[in-house]
């Protein structure tokens, strides 16, 4: 039954991120990105970590999607148009794809191949102590950095909206 769930939500994952990069409205990718969030969120609960789980839901697909949408709304922006200036990239790009696809499949089988299996629910760190003491002591000053770097985008996003109106 775990095979399935993680099969079924995996894929449910890649798909909302190919939905996502080629959406052309910016509005659809960020929801999109949602559902790839809640795909990972239910991978942590098969992994046994809960706390991470409902971090992740709580956290990105909630307050972090919520700013980005906000912050896509303030800018205005509307649907993509195409333009003939990205011929190359239309005809290379595919190709390239693929080769950095199976390069990256390579790299991964050939790291990957001498490790132990995941038997799911095994993991037994991850819980909300054991998280709050890594976060509020060895990575306190990355995660003060990361918000003061959301705080400037946001002043960002509100300056570049301003400008567009004046």
């Amino acid at each position: 039954m775990d095979l399935v769930l993680f099969l079924t939500f995996a894929l449910i994952a890649v798909a909302c991120a190919l939905n996502m990069a080629l959406q052309r409205h910016p509005v659809s990718s960020a929801l999109s990105l949602v559902g790839v969030m809640v795909s990972l969120a239910v991978l942590y609960v098969l992994l046994g970590a809960e706390f991470i789980a409902a971090a992740q839901l709580v956290v990105y697909s909630g307050a972090i999607m919520v700013l980005f949408i906000f912050v896509i709304m303030l800018l205005n922006a509307g649907a993509e148009k195409m333009t003939k200036k990205a011929g190359t990239a239309h005809f290379l790009g595919f190709p390239l794809l693929v080769i950095l696809l199976a390069f990256s499949a390579w790299v991964i089988t050939n790291a990957t191949s001498a490790m132990k299996p995941v038997k799911f629910g095994a993991f037994t760190g991850g819980g909300p102590r054991e998280v709050g003491w890594e976060l509020f002591t060895r990575y306190l000053l990355p995660f003060e950095v990361t918000s003061i770097l959301i705080l400037i985008a946001i002043a960002g996003a509100y300056r570049l909206a301003n400008k567009e109106m004046e």
